[in-house]
Order: structure tokens, then sequence, then C-alpha cells
């Protein structure tokens, strides 16, 4: 009984509190987002007052959906666990910490939802040229920020998910190089066609295993309703195999508004993904009268989760996303398309093409001093500038790559 309840019932501050895993104190609360900092007292009965103001939240969720809306009023609710922090750390780690002294009363039976095996980890291997990519997917529109969950290093997702919505009408899908510029008028909706690594003569960065069950569940979910489904990817990410493996499904039962629900089911998934023993890896939706196609508010969404995932670490985490289309009449007959999507660099990394092959181009295989060649001064001068929250460093390396060839 205590493992189900385990992965049901959502860890408390009160929970922390009493366990002595928290301490109530004045100011041990902050969240910092888009450049503005809250700081916040965690009361002795769990509560969270805002200094600023004085209000009173009933727990991190509340108060970081409330104080993320100041800043950014398009920003959808969420769990506030990765996005609040107690004196310093944050709070899903202490989550993360009380889960593990606890983990030992779980009983035998929560064993039954153990992962795959690893024989079901290798069921279905997306080649390179199935595997499906944006290109230059522009990253300025941020003042919608997409209803998502961001992934955290700790794998929680710290906002509310795309919630479901119902499609009025057939989507035409659109070529990326035929939108132009990003603007106010160009619906969030709007179709995008994806390419093939290959048609664009880029090699695939990882390859991917999703097992049937991830398939199954998907495809399931998606067909019972007509509105959209979301839902999380549990798996592995073997840095040496360049391989990710997905393994389980694990679908959002709340509807779009509905927020106490969201953040409860996002507790829910967090919790089953650590008793697991697995990582976020990736998202799913379906687009139920429509294309397996992502649309702008997908990429956007995409773009986010995949910085986000990587977090501060140097590491390169890749973040799959995965559609549905159950209900679209251009399907070839009764079974539902299934189709990968993953984001290439935003159009700010084409400046290297901008300047391939112009006379001044710098040859940065040339030296530029006796210790150091061009691109070594390159890599000095843009070390202590490198955002350490935006997990740019793989992106750097395509370009540097990309400029030993250039010169």
């Amino acid at each position: 009984a205590l493992g189900g309840a385990l992965t049901r019932r959502a860890v408390t501050l009160r929970v922390l509190l009493k366990d002595a895993l928290l301490e109530p104190g004045a100011g041990v609360l902050s969240i910092y987002y888009l450049g503005k900092k809250f700081i916040g007292d965690l009361q002795p009965d769990g509560r969270i007052v805002w200094q600023e103001t004085g209000q009173v939240f009933n727990s991190p969720s509340a108060w970081a959906t409330h104080c993320k809306k100041l800043v950014n009023p398009a920003k959808k609710s969420g769990c506030g666990w990765a996005s609040v922090k107690y004196k310093g750390q944050k709070l899903d780690k202490y989550k993360a910490a009380w889960l593990r002294r606890h983990q030992l009363h779980i009983p035998i039976a929560v064993a039954d939802e153990s992962p795959a095996s690893e024989a079901e980890e290798e069921e279905l291997l997306m080649e390179e040229e199935e595997e499906e990519v944006l290109v230059g997917v522009s990253t300025e529109d941020k003042s919608r920020r997409p209803p998502g969950k961001g992934p955290t290093e700790t794998g929680h997702m710290e906002a509310t998910p795309p919630g479901k919505r119902t499609e009025s009408k057939i989507r035409v899908p659109v070529r990326y190089c035929m939108l132009g510029s990003r603007d106010s008028a160009r619906s969030p909706h709007t179709l995008v066609e994806v390419t093939s690594f290959s048609a664009i003569n880029k090699f695939q960065p990882f390859n991917v295993a999703v097992s049937s069950n991830v398939l199954f569940l998907l495809d399931f979910h998606s067909h019972l309703t007509r509105s959209e489904v979301v839902g999380y990817l549990g798996g592995r990410w073997n840095i040496n195999s360049q391989m990710l493996t997905v393994l389980r499904a694990f679908p959002c039962r709340s509807r779009l508004g509905d927020a106490e629900a969201a953040a409860a089911t996002e507790e829910e998934i967090y919790q089953s993904l650590f008793l697991r023993g697995l990582s976020l890896v990736g998202w799913y939706h379906s687009h139920p009268h429509s294309p397996a196609l992502p649309s702008l508010q997908d990429i956007d969404a995409q773009m986010d989760y995949q910085l986000r995932l990587q977090g501060a670490s140097n590491g390169f985490q890749p973040c799959l996303a995965l559609l549905c289309s159950p209900y679209y009449t251009g399907n070839p007959g009764p079974e539902s398309k299934i189709a990968p999507f993953w984001v290439m660099p935003p159009p700010e990394m084409l400046l290297v093409d901008f300047y391939k092959g112009a006379p001044d181009l710098v040859r940065f295989q040339e030296a530029w001093s006796p210790e150091h060649s061009y691109l070594d001064k390159l890599k000095i001068s843009l070390a202590s500038r490198t955002p350490k929250d935006q997990g740019l460093s793989h992106v750097l390396e395509q370009v540097y790559s990309v400029l030993k060839q250039a010169g």
C-alpha cells in the first residue's frame, strides 16, 4: 500500500519539514525567472509567504505559477519543485532525498511495474533516414512560452505541458522556408513540414530505440478523445553508444486549464520516473485530425525542452518529441501515423554559412599565435561568455567542426 501511495501522493513541504529535511525560516526560498528574483519565507506548517507582498501560498507550484505569470502572463501553471530553491538548492533534490530514504519500504508488488527488458529496448530502432529534423527553427518568439514543462537536470519538468485542444479544421502544413519572419499574425498552430537529416547532408546526432509498449500506449491514448492529448517519455541515454532508449510513456490525465489536476499529475509522473530508475527523455502529444507534423507552438516547446533538459551540464542529452495522428483522413489506412521530430539549432548558428567562401573569412586552422590557432583563440574567448543554463556546448562543438572544414 505504501508503494502505491508513493507513486500517487505528492510529497509536500509539510512532509519534508516533518522529516527534518527542511527547516522553516525567513528568506530561505527563492525563484529566479527571466532575470527576476522572488524571495519567500517557509512557514512551520509548510506554507510559503512571499516577502514582497506578504501573500501566502500553499505549495511551491502555486507560488512559482503566480510569480512566473507576473513576469510572463502567457506562462501556464505547473509544478514549482524544480523552479523553487531552498537555500540555493532546488526543492526537487530534497524530494528525491526523501524518496530515497523511504524507497526501502516499497513492497515487491511495485517491481511488477519495472522498466521494460533490455530486449524490449531494441524492438524499434529508427534509422537515420527515418529520424526527422526541423532546420533553423527560430527561438525569438519567446513572448508566448509553450505551455509545457521544461525538463531540468533531475528529470523533473517545470511547467504544465501542452494541454488538450480541440481541432476545428484540417491544418495545411507549410515549408519552414516559406514562413518568413515570425510575428504575432502567424498562428502558433501552423503546421510545419519536416525534413530528414540525409536531405540536408547531416549526420543524425543520435539513434533512437522505442519500446513497443510506448507506441501502444501513445496510440491508445490518442484515440480516446477528439482533443489533443499529451504525455511524457521515460527512458535512458547511453552517451557511449549515442543511443536514446524510450521505455515508458506517462500519459497526463488532466485537462487544459485544470491547474490543480495538472500539477498533481506531474508530481505522480515525476515520482514514477524516479522509482523506476528512468530519466525524462522527451514528450508526446497528438494531432487528432491533422498530419503528424509539429506546429510552430510544438517547435517552440521542443526547442525549449532540448535546452532545458541539458541544464547547466556540459554533456549532450537529447530530448525526443513524438507526434500521433489517429483520425487524420490523409493517413493511408486505419493505422495511426506516429512520427518523431527533433529541432536543429536556430538560424543564429547559420552565420558560418553566410561567410563561407568569402575572401575575408578567417582561416580558423591557421596559427593566430605561436601557441594557439584562430579556432583555439575563438574557443578561449567564448568560454567565459557561454550561458551556463542554455545547453549550448553541443551546438558550439558542431559550429567549431564546421569552422574547421570551412577554413
